[in-house]
């Protein structure tokens, strides 16, 4: 990175970098919640004290914050950031302390001999020149003479450095006598930098002052090898002082650095003995801007500390800014946005008025982010030049050269040298991002901006590593590289970067709105080690954001056959590009990209990108790791490679919405049916596994009437899921007003609409008195009748005085719930799905990854279906998700984050709620928190009950929940970052078993949804169903009957006090068994509780305990036929 080593200050970092916050960051959320024990006492204050008139600076105070925060919390929040981040005085003097060691141990280093540049063996065996000199052979002479000054530079000195890392960097000036004439040609100035900080380090490493000596280089950059001290035994955490080592500032005539100036042979760097005749030298502006960065630094100390004399908010601005870039990863590696450039744009935006002294720290946040957001520096440059020198280069001298343009004090450094366009867009994009939020009253500006990490993964929709960096060499040749490989010093990953990055962004130009890639970054390393080479920055990460509209778009339209754009649009294209008509009678050349089924269409981007490297930049396939949609496969219907359900979600909505068209057509009806609902989770795109089309196989089953029941013989027949919907009818005084009279009705209801559909559609009906099952398009949909009244009715209760009051029982509550907050939920979710397409699929594989947990009975689909809503109404600081699986991670970290004790989760559908009712929501939620469900999720519709999560998650499963979903993300995040494992990401959907008691094993045949297991089973047996959609007349397939279901039940029924079940509805092959500790305390012997127990004495008196041995007995004889083995885990019930 350019610029002085105050760049440095990129090595800060956030206060809550990755997942994990620092032991005793007060600003956490759990600090907040909790007061310490020994809290402060609040002082008393006398009533003079009390009541007297604020004073000037209070109400100076109170004027700042109404104008500049959103809210004195917010101001409150950004105090403790500051304090959190802000290095301590008691610190500082240690730190002082140790750089005054290192200052006079510098200037006692003896002199070396002069020798020959490329004879090195004057060096000790135990240090390693730290530079890749490739060719080795150079010209030039040195020796080594002591600093002729050593200066503190950077962040340190300004009082602008961060906490966790803190960085001190000392500018050590070589004196002018170890430099010849041409020193400025061919590296010659780079190696004799190396060579210096060699021998330095070859000397310091054998004092005792230091904990550890070793090399690095400035921001990952080959040409800018640095040397790192840090200080013995427990302090070595506190500093890293970085040695720098710099030129006299007028060693050089600066005109030989012009961007369009060449200081690197091609004949020296490709090893020929002459140069060939005629040949011109191409420039090497980031050679040239890399020597031109060490003679400024000590220019640029002086300009920022000028900048931030009498201005205090700089300093505050400064760290929530470095803070700001930490949490998005965009501070550290070749070419980030690092701190001391932040310094230098914020210096800017003072020299131009955009921002003046008087502004805090909040205030100089905002302007940065604004200027940042509306200023796109990779078109328009900036620089901090004052006077125009004619003789200077240009700003677009320096566009020529360099892809983003920010010209320092002296009009010679682009600061934003190594930087690619792509990520200066997404500084910009951030930016722009972090305005919105900032401005939109219904987000925690605080939490979403500086508190939130935001690694790539759970950032970007798709992601996808190039394995093998040196296949980038192959690159540079296919591309014709060789002028950018020699003025980046043969670094061929920096030199082809930005090539395949605007390569990416123009083939996927309409779906995607950001084409980012990681920053390479080089671990420091031991002074006795060889330098890493260019291929050590391991895989280099890609990240796509897409425009939702156009991400899955199967087709590439190109101009017409006769433009001259047309040749070049097949030369981009390849063999892919070919002559189509189109309806408009147009003849173009187009692209079209083989995709049949949703999530085929999803991977279109990846089948882009393999094609474009391959053709462009020669890099095989066998070197992209595509791990956009590796998680989609937990939610893949059937056996063949079909889609992942979205057309089957669709088919089901499709018939629902012609029967439900019939059912208001009805004819000869007594009541019209005034509307029609559905509340099965398919109607609103998050069933799992959404139905298919099923005919039953007669033979298979035992026949009753006209229906067909499961046969003893054969295995269990598949599980055919009943899709309930509510049928509205209309009220009418003839309505009976006893609750008793309205349930035959109902029943009534339910024959005649039977009757009717059979009459006048010939739908196959089954009526029962709660409801009708009709078969249709080889789906059972299940009718319910309801009318509206009805729950206020079962409200009803009489006193003892004769009074008629209402008051809810839980039965009204139950039938509200099924018949009005349901069917609203799922129109309001089935709306969700039309606006992000998603959605449904991010549900799936969250609710499939909590049933693999066997926790499915144990929290309600609705809930996480809401839970997963709010992932896309109130994405800040991300942007709704646009592929499942970044949904899902953003699920498992919202699961794993939420501060649930303090909380309630605001589910804002159709934007019901105001910025005042979600006020009133919390400010309700505090003060009645412990009559409250633990996890409390408000809706415009239920702000106060929390209906979906009253009965369940408990406590104890919620924090199961939140301990799985962490560790769940963690692996995930491991393996998803980590293209050379083997990437098994069903790791995650294997819960772990030896935590439960007892594990009741259960006989395969007889678990209906056995194919929707995590791991599918490789034989499956014949279910009698045959996949058919358009059968009419048939016997009444056997519906909602799932053996193990029933058998949980029973279990339930029998056991609830002693034990408690989990099981994996999708097909899961394990009951487990968790014994509850209170019921195995020794009872009093009672005649009327002995269910389950035997009696035994203690201590003389005769007490109960559960009798195990028996229970375990129990548990095979009700399970008969289903259970194939009981295995009992632990000896926890020995008394």
């Amino acid at each position: 990175m350019a610029g002085s080593p105050e760049a440095a200050e990129e090595a800060e970092q956030g206060p809550e970098q990755g997942s994990e916050p620092p032991a005793g960051s007060a600003v956490r959320r759990g600090k907040r919640a909790a007061p310490a024990a020994a809290a402060p006492q609040p002082a008393k204050l006398s009533r003079a004290e009390l009541y007297r008139p604020p004073t000037s600076e209070e109400l100076t105070q109170l004027k700042e914050t109404e104008d500049l925060f959103h809210s004195s919390l917010l101001r409150l929040q950004i105090e403790e950031l500051l304090k959190e981040v802000t290095l301590k005085e008691k610190k500082k003097k240690k730190i002082d302390s140790f750089l005054h060691e290192i200052n006079n141990l510098l200037s006692a280093i003896p002199e070396t001999p002069e020798t020959e540049l490329t004879d090195q063996a004057w060096l000790s065996e135990d240090v390693k020149v730290p530079f890749l000199q490739v060719p080795f052979s150079v010209k030039g002479r040195f020796r080594f003479v002591p600093p002729a000054e050593l200066k503190v530079v950077g962040s340190y000195l300004l009082g602008t450095c961060v906490r966790p890392e803190i960085n001190v960097d000392i500018a050590v000036t070589m004196p002018r006598e170890i430099f010849q004439d041409k020193d400025n040609l061919n590296q010659r100035y780079h190696r004799k930098r190396a060579l210096y900080l060699s021998h330095i380090a070859q000397h310091l490493s054998k004092e005792k002052l230091f904990g550890s000596v070793k090399f690095a280089y400035m921001n990952s950059n080959h040409l800018k090898p640095i040397l790192l001290l840090r200080p013995q035994g427990k302090d070595e955490k506190i500093v890293t002082v970085r040695l720098h080592a710099c030129p006299d500032s007028d060693l050089f005539k600066p005109s030989r650095f012009y961007p369009s100036k060449n200081n690197v042979r091609t004949a020296w760097f490709m090893e020929q003995s002459t140069p060939k005749e005629g040949t011109t030298e191409p420039p090497t502006p980031h050679y040239n801007n890399s020597i031109l960065c060490d003679t400024v630094m000590l220019s640029h100390l002086h300009f920022l500390s000028n900048a931030a004399t009498d201005f205090p908010g700089m300093k505050d601005g400064l760290a929530l800014l470095k803070v700001w870039l930490n949490q998005r990863q965009l501070s550290k590696g070749l070419g980030c946005f690092s701190g001391f450039l932040v310094s230098m744009l914020v210096a800017y935006l003072l020299m131009k008025r955009k921002i003046v002294k008087m502004m805090s720290g909040y205030q100089v946040l905002r302007s940065t982010l604004q200027f940042l957001a509306t200023t796109d520096l990779s078109v328009t440059g900036i620089s901090l030049a004052k006077d125009a020198d004619p003789s200077l280069p240009v700003l677009d001298d320096f566009h020529q050269a360099f892809e983003v343009v920010f010209v320092d004090p002296s009009g010679l450094v682009n600061l934003c040298a190594d930087m690619t366009a792509s990520k200066y867009h997404q500084v910009q994009f951030e930016a722009k991002r972090s305005m919105e939020i900032l401005d939109d009253r219904m987000v925690d500006g605080f939490q979403a901006l500086l508190m939130t990490p935001k690694p790539m993964l759970r950032t970007f929709d798709h992601i996808f590593h190039l394995k093998h960096v040196s296949k980038l060499q192959g690159t540079c040749k296919k591309m014709q590289l060789l002028n950018e490989l020699m003025d980046w010093g043969g670094n061929y990953v920096a030199a082809a970067l930005p090539f395949v990055v605007s390569l990416l962004a123009r083939g996927l130009s309409q779906r995607a709105q950001l084409v980012a890639h990681s920053l390479p970054q080089i671990p420091e390393w031991p002074i006795d080690a060889e330098p890493p080479k260019h291929k050590d920055v391991g895989p280099l990460t890609f990240g796509l954001l897409f425009v939702p509209e156009f991400a899955a778009s199967t087709l590439e339209k190109g101009p017409q056959a006769d433009h001259p754009e047309a040749l070049e649009f097949r030369t981009f294209w390849g063999e892919k590009s070919e002559l189509r008509r189109f309806q408009d009678g147009s003849i173009c050349e187009a692209v079209v990209w083989e995709a049949s089924t949703a999530c085929q269409k999803r991977l279109i981007p990846e089948q882009i990108i393999r094609h474009l490297l391959k053709l462009h930049a020669d890099i095989p396939e066998s070197s992209i790791c595509y791990t956009g949609a590796l998680l989609e496969s937990v939610i893949r219907t059937g056996k063949e490679a079909g889609g992942t359900g979205e057309e089957a979600m669709v088919s089901v909505v499709c018939s629902y919405d012609d029967l439900s068209r019939k059912l208001w057509n009805l004819k000869e009806l007594p009541l019209t049916v005034t509307a029609v609902q559905g509340v099965h989770p398919a109607l609103r795109y998050t069933d799992v596994f959404p139905p298919i089309p099923m005919k039953p196989i007669y033979s298979f089953h035992n026949r009753s009437k006209h229906f067909l029941l499961p046969s003893e013989e054969k295995p269990c027949p598949a599980y055919i899921t009943p899709l309930k919907i509510i049928c509205h009818m209309e009220g009418s005084g003839q309505w009976p007003q006893d609750k008793g009279a309205i349930k035959r009705i109902k029943a009534a209801f339910h024959l005649q609409l039977a009757e009717l559909l059979r009459q006048q559609h010939q739908l196959v009906c089954r009526p029962a008195v709660t409801h009708t099952d009709v078969y249709k398009d080889g789906y059972v949909f299940r009718l319910q009748v309801a009318y509206h009244r009805e729950p206020l009715i079962l409200k009803e209760v009489v006193t003892p005085e004769g009074m008629l009051k209402y008051q809810d029982t839980e039965e009204s509550r139950q039938l509200e719930l099924e018949t009005l907050h349901l069917p609203y939920l799922t129109s309001s979710l089935h709306g969700l799905q039309q606006q992000h397409p998603v959605f449904g699929s991010t549900s799936r594989l969250a609710k499939r990854w909590i049933s693999a947990q066997l926790l499915s009975d144990s929290i309600s689909e609705e809930c996480v279906d809401l839970l997963v809503a709010f992932l896309f109404l109130h994405s800040a600081p991300f942007t709704p998700p646009s592929s499942p699986q970044v949904g899902f991670l953003r699920f498992l970290n919202l699961l794993a984050t939420f501060d649930w004790k303090n909380n309630p989760l605001i589910v804002n559908l159709n934007t019901g709620l105001t910025d005042s009712d979600c006020t009133e929501i919390k400010n309700k939620f505090v003060a009645a928190r412990s009559r409250l469900p633990v996890m409390f999720l408000a809706t415009p519709k239920d702000q106060w009950s929390s209906m979906w999560t009253r009965e369940r998650p408990s406590a104890q499963i919620l924090q199961r929940l939140v301990l799985l979903a962490s560790e769940s993300l963690r692996a995930l995040e491991e393996q998803l970052m980590d293209p050379l494992s083997d990437q098994d990401v069903k790791m995650v959907f294997r819960p772990p078993l030896d935590f439960y008691d007892v594990l009741i094993h259960l006989n395969p045949n007889q678990i209906p949804r056995l194919l929707e297991s995590v791991d599918r089973p490789v034989k499956s047996v014949c279910r009698g169903v045959v996949k058919n959609s358009s059968a009419m007349n048939i016997l009444f397939p056997v519906v909602d009957y799932d053996p193990v279901q029933l058998y949980l039940q029973e279990l339930r029924n029998a056991f609830d006090d002693l034990a408690l079940f989990f099981y994996d509805k999708h097909g899961g092959e394990v009951i487990a068994v968790l014994w509850k500790p209170l019921s195995f305390q020794p009872q009093p012997f009672k005649v009327s509780s002995m269910r389950g127990r035997k009696v035994t004495t203690l201590n003389n008196e005769l007490v109960c305990i559960p009798n195990v041995e028996a229970i375990l007995e129990d548990f095979e004889i009700l399970g008969e036929g289903l259970v194939k083995s009981v295995e009992a885990r632990t000896e926890k019930w020995t008394i």
